[in-house]
């Protein structure tokens, strides 16, 4: 490799946005790719189970466009991973549809290669069978029910379904990916031209999410990748990369520090060093990539589990705050003499005080009594008229019930909002969250498609 490999990733996220002027001022110096990530497991699964995007159309088709173009100018690939926040068939082609979209308005000409990440249920019933599916982080094996209630499943895929479509023999201009492993596909690009595997994966890890891995965080973030070592640099003149700030985020979302699993082996960060080649550029190397016996992938499933209907208020009264925990608890009894799904457990009726440890709950060291707190009222039943009921009790017994000491007659609570109470609408679980053994290439499928002039 006679010249570094240039990857830009213009945000952590399509859709959250980014500056242009800063975006075509890195492209008109010369990139190789440009790569973004799409989704994530961090909302939860209400993408996966109900079909819903992390942001919205708008929203993509304002981050995509000036990628396309940029794309189409230099002729450079775009790669956007785990299309529409869960990476379904339904939201890579929904994805496609935007970039067919903005090649029309633009009279763009464009190569489009998907790759879809649907997996079927019989096909995971299969392999647990087999004993090729792992237990989660719990010791829990999925049940026969757990896929088969799974209204959609998909599995994270590696760098292998990305490389045979960014090589430099067969190159497309566009690649929409379902659900992959978040730093795979910028991971692929460099294997593809010949980068070591440790810094590939290691690079792919940390711009992932953009810069991220800067000081001040956000925006967008370009990698120059050398045979032994990447250098990242913030794409606003605002920002930096400095060695505590790379060094930080390559433990982002680890459950170590050292050793960093992924699909087809482990990242091994051991003898890294993090050097300041500017004052806003960090140099980093010595990261070692250690293959599997064979690839995995995640296993991501959800399933509808029911309805929930929220409200939410304000405390000031210093007398009520410091005995809510026992007051919220004569609501909750209250609610469930009216409602007996709340004493079968068919129905749920959660309180988070926020403003006392709304945020960590039972873990919250601070034992600060606040002045004033709010109270999120969440009510979760088989359908959404039981929730709406159960959580229309509970809103009128935060909001009238009386405590020891009370001295005003009015209303407990401050409600900001109108109505006040809010059905929320289908509730979804992670039914699958596995990891599973595969072939690399086996559960996934690609097409290519030529749109434009």
């Amino acid at each position: 490799m006679s010249t570094p490999v240039r990857i830009l990733t213009p945000c952590g996220m399509l859709g959250y946005g980014y500056s242009d002027a800063d975006f075509w001022a890195c492209v008109d110096l010369g990139v190789d790719a440009i790569i973004v990530d799409s989704g994530s497991t961090d909302p939860g699964p209400y993408m996966l189970g109900l079909g819903k995007t992390l942001v919205t159309e708008e929203s993509y088709l304002r981050d995509l466009r000036p990628m396309l173009l940029a794309g189409s100018k230099h002729h450079i690939p775009v790669v956007v991973s785990s299309a529409g926040g869960a990476g379904t068939n339904a939201q890579v082609d929904r994805m496609t549809a935007l970039v067919e979209r903005i090649a029309a308005e633009e009279n763009l000409s464009l190569r489009i290669a998907t790759i879809y990440a649907d997996v079927s249920p019989d096909v995971v019933a299969a392999r647990l069978d087999d004993g090729r599916i792992e237990p989660n982080v719990r010791g829990e094996l999925p049940t026969p029910q757990d896929i088969s209630t799974s209204t959609a499943i998909v599995a994270q895929m590696g760098a292998e379904p990305f490389l045979p479509l960014l090589t430099e023999d067969h190159p497309v201009d566009v690649v929409i990916a379902g659900r992959a492993y978040d730093p795979a596909p910028h991971a692929a690009f460099c294997l593809s031209r010949g980068i070591d595997p440790g810094i590939a994966w290691h690079m792919g890890k940390i711009v992932e999410c953009g810069a991220a891995c800067a000081e001040p965080k956000g925006g967008g973030v370009l990698a120059t990748v050398y045979p032994d070592a990447f250098e990242l640099t913030p794409l606003s003149p605002g920002q930096a990369c400095t060695p505590l700030s790379v060094a930080a985020h390559t433990l982002y979302e680890k459950s170590r520090p050292d050793l960093l699993p992924g699909p087809s082996g482990v990242l091994d960060v051991r003898k890294c060093t993090y050097t300041a080649v500017d004052d806003r550029t960090v140099r980093v190397a010595g990261s070692r990539f250690l293959p599997a016996d064979g690839p995995t992938v995640k296993l991501e499933g959800a399933a509808i589990v029911g309805y929930r209907s929220i409200f939410i208020g304000g405390v000031r009264d210093p007398i009520l705050i410091g005995q809510i925990d026992a007051f919220l608890e004569r609501v909750h009894k209250t609610a469930g003499v009216l409602h007996p799904a709340l004493a079968t457990g068919e129905a749920e009726l959660h309180f988070h005080v926020y403003g006392r440890n709304g945020v960590m709950g039972e873990t919250e060291p601070s034992a600060r009594v606040p002045h004033e707190v709010g109270v999120l009222g969440e009510a979760t039943a088989p359908t959404q008229a039981l929730a709406d009921a159960i959580g229309t009790t509970a809103r009128v017994g935060v909001l009238h019930l009386s405590y020891p000491g009370q001295m005003a007659t009015a209303g407990n609570l401050a409600l900001p909002l109108n109505p006040m109470d809010n059905p929320i609408g289908p509730v979804c679980v992670f039914t699958l969250y596995h990891v599973m053994h595969s072939d690399g290439l086996d559960l996934f499928t690609t097409a290519t498609k030529e749109v434009g002039s």
